[in-house]
């Protein structure tokens, strides 16, 4: 009797891998929040990224590959402006004004608009019951979060309602960008593509922050300066070539469980290292957030499972 072929089971490595996605992309927003009181948020993009581009280019030369060429910035460059301009440009804006753990639990919210973008497409995935559900449920735990904090009658709470919005349009073009991207391959390696994405964007955001004249305000001193620095070799370079190694190595669906570790990372070191607020409120919104995101997860797998 033939036995039944076993398959490879993935690399410890693989596993190791992930958890650092997890704990890396968890504290970058500690270390946005610590990084803005050296850098504002513009340049603080345009230095991370630039520095990241011109790093990860090495890393795909020192492997062999061929960065894209110019026929291939444009698309590239949309790619950046969208997934690292609003994606995290708003993000290191926002993060001005909003505690750092909030951010990260109401940009949990980032698979809701993907999902939204999806079903808007001619060509995309229309929104089951099931998965509009997940979304609401989602949006109404944001709404249990930041419903309190929200007020217009002093510059404090203007400012921080701008900032929840600001994270809204974060996720919305992390998700265009995601989007645009599936549909407009590149053809070139990840690591060489990503390098030129990243050094695109990099560019972008310092011209962004020279014109609104972000420079006077630069301060590269004390434990900012080491944040953006970690933010720079340890967030983009260490996560990202994490998340590429994972996702070789591991199913996909394991791999995005990431999205729910990110957000618990953050609140605790928020809370601990910088003193954030840590309520009832915000354990009860994280539980409902992730309610809705587990909602769209199932319902957006049944259909391949029944394939």
């Amino acid at each position: 009797m033939l036995e039944p072929v076993k398959e490879n089971a993935p690399p410890r490595s693989a596993y190791v891998a992930w958890i650092a996605v997890c704990l890396i992309w968890g504290t970058t927003y500690l270390g946005i929040r610590v990084a803005l009181e050296a850098v504002p948020p513009a340049l603080m993009g345009g230095i991370r990224w630039t520095i990241a581009g011109i790093l990860l280019a090495g890393v795909a030369l020192g492997r062999g590959e061929r960065l894209p060429g110019p026929a291939l910035w444009p698309p590239l460059a949309l790619q950046g402006l969208l997934m690292l301009g609003f994606g995290n440009g708003f993000v290191n804006w926002a993060e001005q004004y909003v505690p750092s753990g909030l951010a990260a639990v109401t940009l949990a919210t980032s698979p809701f608009w993907m999902s939204g973008v999806e079903a808007l497409r001619s060509d995309g995935e229309r929104l089951s019951r099931g998965a509009l559900s997940g979304l609401i449920l989602g949006f109404t735990g944001i709404l249990v979060l930041v419903w309190p904090d929200l007020h217009f009658g002093d510059a404090a709470g203007l400012q921080f309602a701008l900032g929840v919005i600001a994270l809204q349009v974060a996720c919305l073009g992390w998700a265009i960008g995601s989007s645009y991207s599936k549909r407009h391959p590149h053809g070139s390696s990840v690591f060489a593509a990503t390098a030129v994405q990243m050094l695109l964007s990099g560019l972008m955001m310092l011209a962004a922050g020279t014109l609104m004249g972000e420079w006077p305000r630069v301060h590269l001193e004390g434990r900012g300066l080491w944040a953006l620095g970690y933010l720079v070799f340890v967030g983009s370079i260490g996560g990202f070539v994490s998340y590429i190694y994972a996702l070789q190595h591991l199913p996909v669906a394991t791999v995005s469980l990431y999205a729910y570790a990110n957000p618990l990372i953050a609140v605790a070191l928020g809370a601990l290292v910088l003193g954030e607020p840590f309520t009832m409120r915000t354990v009860v919104a994280m539980a409902i957030v992730f309610a809705g995101m587990a909602l769209v997860r199932v319902r957006e797998a049944l259909p391949k499972a029944e394939g």
